[in-house]
């Protein structure tokens, strides 16, 4: 029995854990870090614990500070959430000891889980179906190529522990395959702490589909159902849906008792996820079993009605499972997308900032799970995920259109997100169609308009003139000798305005036009739009177009206009009185911090001759490694930083003279 629930978390998944608890009677407890203080789970819980520095291996995976959170706050049970310690086994165990309920498996099922070596034996001595390969403890490099080559090409070389991609390489030529093994056993060092390999035939174009099962301590053990994660962007899940397209009742019949039964095989308890690759003829292949909630599972209660949280604490309170499996029920269809604070027109490029404004639609069938609290900052120490979107219909092409707009009228402003590129995806007609593998953004997406980066037009530096222009009016700040005159007169207002470092020139012109108000007429270039019927209310911007009445979200700043366009968040920096920027700026043999981060490596030092692409440093910055390279040919002048440096966005930290050819 237990009675206040610490949540060993942040951001979505904790707020989402608290609510649940909450509506069962449940006392909250929330962790966080020094830059999580303001955090929209901190305000909701109960009550709160500070447990140190942003840095996650100075707070929330320090397994130490969260049991001593737990004997300060009372907390007598403890849900890790997914990620940070939720598979950690040390953790379990501390809390076994200390005699907190750990909500989730047993530490003996997190460790066979842990491992996709020893997991895929066990499911081999199960007989539970796996793809062919080597997983044996010999792991010197001279046995895996051998029995790579046994195998035969193409291979996947997976890193046994951890995922989300990270030591995963697909090798097609043999000639490529020791370098790989040797990249992929580095990365997997650097992520998970352990070197070990397994290499599995490659399934080309299979799908991902994935069994939830749940498990209680009374030898119950029931599938939820199936979720399709096949549309994915280096081994990480960017759609999930439920049912899987490709998924019917008798396959779904059969991989769910299979999923059952390799729960059972670990004794498994609690909430957990059996993932398959499933070929072009049915056939399906287990890879590995997570032992805690998922990042997806919100497709699988839309479609079941069933809350996963409640029945996790359910579980580990002692309790069967509410439902055996004759009693479950599979309706509709759930298509859930992760919004990230990510810029896929620079390689998808994690961003850092403030958030000026946060809103979401209101909208039937959508649900938003989400940690944001508008004026926080999205800081560069955790993951860039920031929210997810879910959609319910009563099929497949209901909640696929229900989601592309909840999307899109979804407003983030400060930062850049990858909403446009989720958009593109959901409207594509291969997703669709419902026939999405594995492949589908390398091979169906690759040129898709939202990878790539456009500049701002007529349209959007036309709004943010007039939106300056009529917000400056309400407190005259500007000389009347730069804005205009602030009735209607025929005498232009020129901006300057900056984009990306990129410069443009706005001619705006007003006409008084009886009954409504005022006409604007804007010119960038060889491009005139004309705007009318402008109403300017809050953060919303009401105006007709082409005859078209239309609005546009934006937040108004000092220094500049955000306006959420068709790509998201667009920043329009108004630099009409400010001084001509100097030539002597980064781009010229200075290297500078794309976002917020931490130095890993330094490879330079004053004197060294350098060629231009050359990694000069590696920058830790939201669980991605970063190389920053020099954009001349030269000699290193000054190096500013140090490895372990904490370092801010823009900040110059390597200075090259360039060669003078």
């Amino acid at each position: 029995m237990f009675s206040k629930i610490l949540i060993a978390n942040r951001g979505e998944i904790a707020v989402r854990v608290i609510q649940t608890a909450k509506k069962l009677g449940y006392r909250t407890v929330a962790v966080y870090s020094e830059a999580d203080a303001g955090a929209r789970h901190v305000i909701e819980a109960d009550q709160s614990i500070c447990i140190g520095p942003a840095p996650v291996g100075q707070s929330y995976l320090l397994i130490d500070k969260i049991i001593e959170a737990c004997k300060l706050s009372g907390a007598d049970a403890v849900h890790p959430g997914y990620g940070f310690l939720s598979e950690n086994t040390d953790f379990v165990a501390a809390c076994e000891k200390e005699n907190i309920t750990f909500i989730g498996p047993p530490a003996g099922a997190v460790e066979l889980m842990g491992s996709k070596r020893l997991s895929k034996i066990a499911m081999q001595e199960a007989g539970v179906p796996t793809i062919p390969g080597y997983e044996g403890a010999d792991q010197s490099d001279s046995v895996l190529i051998e029995e790579t080559k046994k195998i035969g090409f193409p291979v996947m070389v997976k890193a046994s522990a951890g995922g989300g991609g990270r030591g995963m390489r697909l090798v097609f030529e043999e000639s490529e395959l020791a370098t790989q093994i040797v990249s992929a056993r580095t990365e997997a060092e650097n992520s998970f702490g352990s070197g070990e390999l397994i290499i599995e035939k490659a399934v080309i174009e299979p799908h991902h589909v994935e069994i939830q099962v749940f498990a209680d301590k009374h030898g119950n053990c029931v599938h939820l159902g199936e979720r399709d994660c096949s549309v994915q962007r280096r081994h990480q899940k960017v759609v999930e849906e439920s049912p899987s397209p490709v998924v019917n009742e008798a396959l779904r019949a059969k991989m769910g008792s299979t999923a059952v039964d390799a729960a059972k095989s670990c004794n498994y308890v609690g909430a957990g996820t059996v993932e398959f690759l499933v070929d072009k003829n049915g056939d399906y292949y287990f890879l590995e079993m997570n032992t805690r909630l998922q990042v997806e599972h919100p497709v699988t209660e839309m479609v079941t009605g069933l809350d996963l949280v409640d029945w996790q604490i359910r579980v580990a309170a002692g309790e069967t499972l509410p439902l055996e499996q004759d009693q479950i029920e599979f309706n509709g269809h759930s298509i859930e997308v992760r919004i990230y604070a990510e810029d896929p027109a620079q390689g998808f490029m994690p961003q850092t900032g403030p958030v000026l404004y946060w809103n979401t639609p209101e909208q039937e069938g959508v649900r938003f799970d989400h940690g944001i609290v508008q004026g926080n900052a999205i800081s560069p120490f955790y993951d860039p995920m920031v929210a997810k979107v879910i959609s319910y219909g009563s099929n497949r092409d209901d909640a696929r259109r229900r989601l592309i707009a909840a999307v899109e009228d979804t407003s983030l402003l400060g930062v850049n997100t990858n909403k446009s590129f989720l958009s593109a995806i959901l409207g594509h007609p291969v997703f669709a169609a419902g026939t999405a593998s594995t492949a589908f953004i390398e091979k169906d997406f690759a040129d898709d308009a939202s990878l790539s980066a456009v500049a701002p037009g007529v349209f959007e530096l036309g709004l943010a003139a007039i939106i300056t222009y009529v917000e400056s009016g309400k407190n005259v700040s500007h000389s009347d000798q730069y804005m205009g005159w602030r009735t209607a007169n025929r005498q232009p207002s020129h901006y300057s305005f900056s984009v990306a470092d990129e410069g443009y020139t706005v001619v705006l012109t007003t006409e008084e036009q009886k009954p409504n108000g005022l006409v604007y007429s804007v010119t960038v270039g060889d491009e005139t739009a004309v705007f009318s019927d402008v109403t300017i209310s809050e953060n919303s911007c009401r105006y007709q177009l082409n005859r078209v009445n239309s609005s546009i979200t934006f937040i108004r700043t000092d220094e500049a206009v955000y306006l959420d366009a068709a790509r998201g968040n667009i920043r329009i920096e108004d630099v009409t009185l400010k001084a001509p920027a100097s030539e002597d700026a980064a781009g010229q043999g200075k290297v500078t911090a794309p976002l917020d981060g931490s130095v890993m490596t330094v490879n330079v030092k004053v004197s060294d001759v350098v060629k231009k692409d050359d990694v000069m440093v590696l920058l830790d910055a939201m669980k991605m490694e970063h190389q920053l390279r020099s954009d001349v040919n030269g000699t290193v002048t000054a190096v500013s930083i140090s490895a372990g440096d904490q370092v801010k966005i823009r900040q110059l930290l390597v200075e090259v003279e360039p060669d003078e050819e």
